[in-house]
């Protein structure tokens, strides 16, 4: 049952707030409340004809999509089925970064200029409409409400994006506060640092946690080294997004904060993609986003296929997402979620094109095959795959006292030969600590060879 306070910011703060920056955000929640439930032919018209319209106002006022229309011949009035897109080429960052002037809309609507983190070493500047941003966040508070958590309930934010960090002027301070939010900047993570996150925690006792998975678990572990108990606190929910959700980072989480894990996927260039509900369902944000999973000739990939995801944003004007290739691994699932709702789903997200493996053949190998090896070796509390070449890989490892070198080394280099090819060499360095990435992030697997691989594709496709 909703509080007084989760009322009164839910149905009046927070909508005022939106207004007063001019987003539709509560019109478009209300909406997407309604679609959710339309059976999934109904979501695919409703899909085909946003479709339509968006990319017709692209050809009439965007410069590079009039060009690149006319050149292929493609009128966007005459699309006939979602599969229609695959004659368009795919959007890439090279693209975005050359072509930016022509990617902008010349209708007057006000953008902002955004980023990417450029966690691969190569930030994205874009611009995002108020429209976008609208549908953005009405995706996130639809998803947030499926679990029984609303605007105004208590939330701790457990995030460490430079963005974020340098705007916490008082305007948004004061906003924070109204909406009970929290920020625990975790971009240091010593262990005083986690202590003293463990204490916030407990203090502020927060109804939800939104954040990094790996920030979550190493101060969950933390926690309970230390015999401090999380689960007392009333958590509903731990949201987990901008970084692949483990399912060893899912057990701790669980365990230790007692409440489900929520998995949300998306990013600050491809907007709200998809959000887990408490039947299991990976729901796409179908109604705003249309996602296609491809190999690596660019040609989509069935269901339970493993691909590149390629994303188109209905409501991205001012600045059109069509067919952008963001960089993850995905994979689409057949069927329709327990839950009822008509939203088609994904089975599951691997994360960036850079966390997968190739193995000495070309084939992808799915980062959790090794993470899997190594989660369950005792004396192993940290690991970081870093793959140089096809034949070459580094492996970080944390270890403690109950660690058995010579045995544990043994069944390692067993494991990446059955995995990678027998002709890899793997060299294994031991550290005090794993190092986050300069957004904060714990990046467990970093491919220099497949994000080589992913730029082929991108050329090859265009």
């Amino acid at each position: 049952m909703m509080g007084i306070y989760t009322s009164f910011a839910a149905n009046l703060l927070f909508p005022l707030h939106e207004k007063l920056k001019k987003h539709s955000t509560l019109t478009v929640k209300r909406d997407l409340e309604r679609s959710q439930w339309l059976k999934p032919e109904e979501i695919l018209a409703l899909q085909l004809a946003r479709l339509r319209e968006f990319l017709t106002q692209c050809a009439l006022h965007v410069p590079y999509y009039h060009d690149l229309f006319r050149s292929l011949d493609f009128d966007p009035k005459n699309i006939r089925a979602i599969s229609d897109l695959g004659r368009l080429p795919l959007l890439t960052k090279d693209i975005i970064r050359s072509e930016f002037d022509r990617l902008r809309s010349r209708l007057p609507e006000p953008v902002r200029l955004f980023s990417t983190t450029g966690s691969t070493g190569d930030p994205l500047r874009f611009n995002i409409s108020k429209t976008r941003v609208s549908h953005d966040v009405a995706a996130k508070w639809r998803a947030t409400r499926w679990w029984d958590v609303d605007i105004g309930d208590r939330e701790m934010v457990i995030w460490s994006s430079p963005i974020e960090l340098t705007r916490q002027d008082r305007l948004k301070q004061l906003r924070d506060r109204l909406l009970r939010s929290k920020l625990l900047p975790s971009s240091a993570m010593s262990q005083a640092d986690m202590d003293r996150f463990i204490a916030d925690i407990r203090s502020f006792r927060p109804t939800m946690l939104f954040g990094y998975p790996s920030s979550m678990t190493l101060i969950a572990q933390r926690a309970e080294q230390q015999g401090i108990r999380l689960s007392d606190l009333g958590i509903k929910v731990a949201f987990c997004t901008a970084e692949r959700l483990y399912p060893q980072q899912a057990d701790v989480l669980q365990r230790v904060f007692g409440c489900p894990v929520a998995n949300g996927y998306g990013g600050r260039d491809s907007g709200f993609i998809a959000h887990a509900c408490p039947q299991g369902g990976m729901h796409i944000t179908a109604e705003d986003i249309i996602v296609e999973v491809v190999d690596e000739h660019g040609q989509s990939s069935p269901p339970g296929v493993p691909g590149e995801v390629v994303v188109t944003h209905l409501y991205s004007t001012g600045f059109p997402f069509v067919r952008y290739r963001n960089g993850d691994v995905a994979v689409l699932e057949e069927g329709q979620c327990a839950c009822g709702r008509g939203l088609p789903l994904l089975k599951e997200v691997h994360g960036r094109t850079n966390d997968v493996l190739l193995a000495a053949d070309g084939s992808i190998v799915l980062a959790i095959a090794i993470a899997m090896v190594l989660r369950d070796m005792p004396g192993v509390n940290g690991f970081k795959v870093i793959q140089e070449t096809l034949l070459h890989c580094r492996l970080q490892l944390v270890t403690d006292t109950s660690f058995r070198q010579q045995a544990s080394e043994s069944t390692i280099r067993a494991a990446f030969r059955a995995r990678l090819g027998e002709g890899v060499q793997l060299d294994i360095e031991y550290l005090d600590a794993i190092a986050a990435e300069p957004s904060g992030k714990y990046r467990y697997v970093v491919s220099k060879v497949s994000q080589h691989q992913a730029g082929r594709v991108g050329a090859t496709s265009n």
